[in-house]
């Protein structure tokens, strides 16, 4: 995940066991909320307890402010970020904001500060040198500081004011994103298109894999690597001596890689993954997790059939429990099985991309073994 802030899939909001979940906000509606907090204490001298601001979806969150600090032409706001039931890296994390005057003309300013990171590289909706405050939470932060004037009785006054965003700590949470592949150094990104954390939408994975898409196309690398974990990311980087920016952490989510890999495409895709992951691919799911897709044993029965096997191997994989076991029942035959899924599973990705992609789909044991590849 490249900030840790997840935000609105559409489909989200229960648990995989179906109850109902706690919605919660994202680090650029804490960071909005924080900056009219502070631009309220800069104009009257003093704090609110809470501060509401307006999310481009009309809801309205009130905020409490956690901290507050005033000083010579500035003053700085935090916010304690409430995820909701979403297990967000950044839930808990205190999200502040300084806000002082710029110059007559220069309109809002955004710096990093502690725990924030900065962009460098290509490929990102921002250019190298940025703060990693993406442009969504920037435009929520931005209309925070106007209802902060207009609230102060300064509607409509120039919006020239110098922003920074800090984060505590955000150095050490952003080693456990994908912040330092994608060239954002330093910290954490600043997220959220809507301002909302939808539970287990998954969003910031999903953000990440687009924008690791993007930053390695605008380096102009022609051979990305889409692994569903770390096994098989580690083995696929060594089979094809791959840059860590040619890796895309795919996870479970092979359709959403596909779908933006189709309109964003690169001349060649290799997926990498476990068996159990690769059969569903090939049986033509494109969500791999488990409360979202099962393994078809009866498909995979049917693959040892058509391989050859005698009938009680069949027999066996049809009242198997997973595929690992069916793996096991094909004997010295597991690398033609592995071979037979990874075809399909190429089939059925080159069909979602549609385009002039060619595609490889290499199968790893648990150890990182190839055991099957289907070739471009």
């Amino acid at each position: 995940m490249s900030g840790g802030s997840g935000d609105d899939a559409e489909a989200a909001g229960k648990r995989p066991g179906g109850e109902t979940l706690r919605y919660g906000w994202t680090t650029g509606a804490c960071a909005a909320g924080a900056s009219r907090a502070a631009l309220e204490a800069l104009l009257t001298g003093r704090f609110p307890d809470t501060v509401s601001i307006a999310l481009p979806r009309g809801q309205r969150p009130v905020f409490t402010v956690a901290y507050a600090e005033l000083g010579e032409g500035r003053a700085t706001a935090g916010i304690v970020k409430d995820a909701g039931d979403d297990p967000d890296i950044t839930h808990g994390a205190l999200i502040r904001a300084t806000v002082e005057r710029a110059p007559p003309g220069s309109g809002v300013m955004f710096r990093a500060g502690e725990g924030v990171g900065t962009v460098t590289r290509l490929g990102l909706p921002l250019p190298p040198g940025e703060p990693a405050i993406n442009p969504k939470p920037r435009e929520q932060i931005q209309q925070a500081l106007r209802d902060a004037l207009a609230a102060g009785g300064q509607d409509g006054a120039p919006l020239d004011f110098i922003v920074t965003v800090s984060i505590p700590g955000g150095a050490a949470l952003a080693e456990k994103t994908l912040n330092r592949r994608l060239g954002i150094v330093g910290g954490l990104s600043i997220l959220g298109t809507t301002g909302v954390v939808v539970p287990y939408s998954c969003a910031a994975w999903i953000h990440s894999i687009h924008r690791g898409i993007d930053v390695a196309r605008a380096a102009g690398l022609t051979h990305l690597a889409a692994a569903t974990g770390s096994t098989s990311e580690a083995a696929i980087k060594a089979m094809y001596r791959l840059d860590d920016m040619a890796l895309i952490d795919m996870g479970d989510f092979a359709g959403g890689t596909l779908k933006y890999l189709r309109s964003h495409p690169v001349p060649r895709l290799t997926i990498a993954g476990g068996f159990g992951k690769l059969t569903k691919l090939a049986a033509g799911h494109l969500d791999l997790h488990s409360g979202r897709s099962q393994v078809d044993v009866t498909g995979l029965a049917s693959y040892l059939a058509d391989l050859g096997l005698p009938a009680a191997a069949v027999s066996a994989a049809q009242q198997a429990a997973s595929a690992g076991e069916i793996l096991k029942i094909a004997g010295d035959s597991r690398g033609r099985l592995a071979e037979l899924v990874a075809r399909r599973a190429r089939d059925v990705a080159l069909a979602a991309l549609a385009g002039e992609t060619t595609v490889d789909v290499v199968v790893f044991d648990r150890a990182g073994t190839l055991i099957g590849h289907a070739p471009p």
